[in-house]
C-alpha cells in the first residue's frame, strides 16, 4: 500500500533505520552514564559504547578509532576543520584554495576566515560541476596551507576528482580537507587510498540520528593538527571538549556498520531507481539532468524543468511528493541556486530545478508514482501558464 506524500529528499536527512534506533534506546534509558565518569559502572558501560561505536564508524572510512572526532554534526565538523587548521598552521601560511559549490558551511566558514585575514581562493567549476585539477595545481601560493574540496555535491550529486587532488597536494606539502557528508555510506570513501588528511561527515544522510557527526583528523603522514575551537573539559583528543552524545555516537556507529555492509545493495537499488525516473523525466518536453552523468552519486537526480516556475512544480507536488529546489540548509532562500548559478545556468533555468534524491526504503512504487505526479502536475502547469 503505497504510503503519502512520498519522501525523495534524501540529501537533506534520511530516515533513522529501525535497526539502528534499537540500539540507541537502552542508551537514553537503562545506560545512561556520561562516557566521562571513570569511577562507576554507568560511566565505563557508556565510555565502552562510544568506542564500538568509534570502531565501526573508522571501519566504515578505513581509518583508525583514534583519528574519529565525534561532533555535533557535519557543520560543526567543518568549521572545527577550517579554523582549526588555520589556527595551527598560522605559521605557516595563511591561504585556503576552495570551490564556489561547496557547502554553505564550508563557504561561509571561509568568509569569515577571510575578515580575519585569510586568504581564500574560490575557484569555479565546469559546466558539468567538475573541477579541472589543474586549476588547483595553479591556484597554490607559497602561503597556501590547504585545499577543501568537497567529495559529492548534495545538490547535483557530482563526485570531485578526490585522489587527484589529494596527489596535488602531496605534491606541494599541503593538507587536503574534504566536507564528504553525502558520499560516506552512499560510495566506497577511503581516507587512506584517497589520501585524504581531514574529512566531516554526519549520521543523519546515512539513516542515522540528528545531532552528531565527526571529523576524521589523520595521525600520521602526516600527523595533522588542529586548534580546539570550544574549549572546556579537554574531550576527544582535546579537539571537541564537551559531554558525548552516547544515544546518538551508538546510533552513528550501528549506521556506519549498516552503510559498509548494505553498500553495494543499496546503490544497485538507488541508481536502477534513479535511471528510471530520469528516463521518464527525460520524455518530458525541456527537461534536462544537471551535472556530469557518470561521476556522480547513484541515488541523486537534479533535473530543470525548462517553461516552467520551480516554485510552482513544488506546490504542485506539495501534497503527494517531498523533494527540494536545492540544499536544506539554503532552501528558505528565493535566490537561485548558487550552484547551478556556478554551473552556468540562468536564473530561469536554476529557478526550475529540482533535486530527487533517494534511499534504501524507497520503492519501485514511489518512483511510478512520483513519475505520474511530476507528468501531470507539469502539463497543469504548462497549460495554465500556456
Amino acid at each position: 500500500m503505497l504510503s503519502l506524500p512520498i519522501y525523495l529528499d534524501n540529501n537533506a536527512t534520511t530516515p533513522t533505520d529501525p535497526a539502528v534506533l534499537e540500539v540507541m534506546i537502552p542508551y537514553f534509558t537503562k545506560h545512561f552514564g556520561n562516557a566521562a565518569s571513570k569511577n562507576h559502572v554507568f560511566g565505563w558501560e557508556a565510555d565502552e559504547a562510544v568506542a564500538y561505536a568509534r570502531e565501526q564508524v573508522a571501519n566504515l572510512i578505513g581509518a583508525e578509532p583514534n583519528e574519529i572526532i565525534f561532533t555535533s554534526g557535519a557543520t560543526e565538523s567543518d568549521n572545527l576543520a577550517l579554523k582549526g587548521i588555520v589556527e595551527a598552521y598560522a605559521g605557516k601560511g595563511n591561504h585556503i584554495i576552495t570551490l564556489n559549490t561547496e557547502h554553505k558551511a564550508v563557504i561561509d566558514t571561509c568568509k569569515h576566515l577571510e575578515k580575519n585575514g585569510v586568504e581564500v581562493t574560490y575557484l569555479p567549476v565546469n559546466a558539468d560541476g567538475l573541477i579541472d585539477v589543474t586549476a588547483i595545481e595553479a591556484a597554490i601560493q607559497p602561503t597556501t596551507i590547504l585545499i577543501a574540496v568537497m567529495y559529492a555535491n548534495n545538490e547535483i550529486g557530482i563526485i570531485q576528482p578526490i585522489s587527484s587532488i589529494s596527489a596535488i597536494a602531496k605534491k606541494h606539502g599541503l593538507l587536503l580537507f574534504t566536507d564528504a557528508t553525502q558520499a560516506v555510506g552512499k560510495i566506497p570513501v577511503n581516507v587512506v587510498s584517497d589520501g585524504i588528511d581531514i574529512m566531516a561527515f554526519s549520521a543523519h544522510k546515512m539513516y542515522g540520528p540528528k545531532g552528531v557527526g565527526a571529523l576524521y583528523v589523520r595521525r600520521k603522514n602526516p600527523r595533522v593538527k588542529l586548534t580546539a575551537q570550544i574549549d572546556g573539559g579537554g574531550h576527544e583528543r582535546g579537539m571537541r571538549s564537551g559531554t558525548l552524545n552516547v544515544p546518538g555516537i551508538v546510533g552513528f556507529g550501528k549506521a556506519c556498520e549498516l552503510c559498509r555492509l548494505q553498500m553495494m545493495e543499496d546503490t544497485a537499488k538507488t541508481e536502477r531507481l534513479r535511471n528510471k525516473l530520469e528516463q521518464a523525466l527525460l520524455q518530458l518536453e525541456g527537461v534536462t539532468i544537471n551535472g556530469n552523468n557518470i561521476h556522480r552519486l547513484p541515488h541523486v537526480c537534479n533535473a530543470s524543468f525548462k517553461y516552467t516556475d520551480g516554485e510552482g512544480l513544488l506546490m504542485g507536488f506539495n501534497k503527494n511528493l517531498a523533494v527540494s529546489s536545492g540544499s536544506a540548509c539554503t532552501s528558505a532562500s528565493l535566490e537561485p541556486s548558487y550552484v547551478l548559478k556556478a554551473l552556468g545556468l540562468s536564473d530561469d533555468l536554476a529557478h526550475s530545478s529540482i533535486r530527487f534524491s533517494l534511499s534504501r526504503f524507497t520503492t519501485e512504487e514511489e518512483i511510478d508514482f512520483a513519475i505520474q505526479q511530476i507528468t501531470a502536475t507539469l502539463h497543469e502547469l504548462r497549460t495554465m501558464s500556456h
